[in-house]
């Protein structure tokens, strides 16, 4: 069980986010989430294999594709799909991979642990930033 004072460490480290499963639907989660991360301070990268644009951003076909680093992946795809997700966010080096609401792996959680990087799932990111009350000031830009 992560503490609050682990989330809030991680958070105010965190600067860039790769959102995997990012939404061109605004009714989604997977587009409101991430919408108000930005909102909150964070610099978001979408990551869609169909989307050129998400958020007025460029959004890119998988994680290999991002240009230089990330903080953070924060994935809204299915529980079947975190493992191999997990595989590409160590390929790139992401200190943290945090899993949204309801999803869960045992496999990509040992992936993570074995590869030294930190695994949070079934936490809403979103909702996590809210309730510990993360300022845009919090981190550095």
């Amino acid at each position: 069980m992560t503490t609050d004072k682990q989330l809030l460490d991680i958070l105010k480290k965190t600067k860039t986010i790769a959102v995997v499963g990012a939404s061109t639907n605004a009714e989604k989660p997977s587009h409101r989430v991430p919408a108000d991360l930005i909102a909150a301070g964070y610099t978001i990268i979408p990551v869609h294999p169909k989307a050129d644009e998400i958020f007025g951003l460029r959004a890119y076909p998988t994680l290999a594709d991002i240009p230089g680093s990330v903080d953070m992946v924060n994935v809204f795809r299915p529980s079947a799909e975190i493992p191999d997700i997990t595989r590409q966010a160590l390929a790139i080096n992401a200190p943290v991979i945090w899993v949204q609401k309801g999803i869960f792996s045992d496999e990509a959680a040992q992936l993570a642990e074995d590869a030294g990087a930190t695994y949070l799932e079934n936490i809403c990111l979103g909702v996590e930033v809210k309730r510990l009350n993360v300022a845009p000031d919090s981190h550095a830009k």
